[in-house]
């Protein structure tokens, strides 16, 4: 399958002497893979209902690591271009059409006050699911975090942002309290409720980027440690502390968009 060039993009080979002569950034990688595919599911190249090309075939194509790949899918997925089907592959949707309904859209982060006002509502939807998900998680929903938990580690490591991994830890906490609407309603968010997902948080923290995602692993931890044992105020608490320093975040950061 072909997938539609980037605007501006040069042919493969002067890309690739392109590469050789400047550092390729994971982000900016992420945004190009991601904008390449975005536009092949808009003008129709890849059509709703049809698979898109395996990862191997996108990392080859991008020449790109996993990381990268499954980052991109993972913001197609909160923009609600395409979705997976675990053990099938990815698929595109058809473009969604405005039809008054709720919807959190691109639109809706214009600004860092939009992304604050995002958290602010986080707070009160996760806050419950924190202590719901202590009295009720089972192993293997304890297991699923404890792998999301060990996944961000990996990925902030490799130099990623490890927005897939910080996503998918709050959605299994979502699950874990057994309330499929907590579920769902993280899933329709998606990965773009994650504030530096839309801003350069990171980069922009006075610690540096490293020092700033293990603090939020550190606050993901003391979220589990509490789900873990059935502490339902320590659980509520935590995810509380951890979402109001997000906000706390933006405000005192530099904030650059992506």
């Amino acid at each position: 399958m072909n997938l539609v060039q980037p605007p501006g993009s040069l042919p493969d080979k002067t890309l690739a002497d392109a590469s050789l002569a400047r550092p390729r950034r994971v982000r900016g990688l992420v945004n190009e893979v991601m904008e390449s595919l975005a536009t092949s599911i808009r003008e129709g190249v890849i059509k709703p209902g049809e698979k898109l090309p395996t990862e191997s075939e996108i990392v080859a194509r991008f020449d790109v690591s996993r990381t990268v790949v499954r980052e991109a899918i993972s913001r197609l997925q909160a923009n609600r271009l395409v979705e997976t089907r675990h053990g099938v592959g990815t698929f595109a949707l058809a473009p969604a059409q405005d039809n008054g309904n709720f919807r959190i859209a691109d639109v809706d982060f214009a600004t860092v006050s939009d992304v604050i006002a995002l958290l602010e509502l986080r707070i009160s939807l996760e806050t419950e699911a924190a202590g719901l998900a202590a009295q009720r998680r089972t192993a293997q929903n304890l297991q699923a975090m404890q792998d999301m938990l060990d996944a961000f580690t990996a990925a902030i490591e490799d130099d990623s942002d490890a927005l897939p991994s910080d996503f998918q830890f709050h959605l299994e906490v979502a699950r874990a309290t057994g309330n499929r609407h907590f579920s769902d309603l993280m899933n329709y968010l998606g990965t773009m409720i994650i504030p530096r997902a839309r801003v350069n948080t990171p980069n922009s923290a006075p610690e540096g980027r490293l020092a700033y995602l293990r603090r939020v692993h550190g606050e993901h931890e003391s979220i589990f440690s509490a789900i873990h044992n059935q502490d339902t105020d320590a659980a509520r608490a935590a995810m509380r502390t951890h979402l109001s320093n997000s906000k706390d975040r933006l405000k005192k950061s530099q904030i650059e968009f992506v």
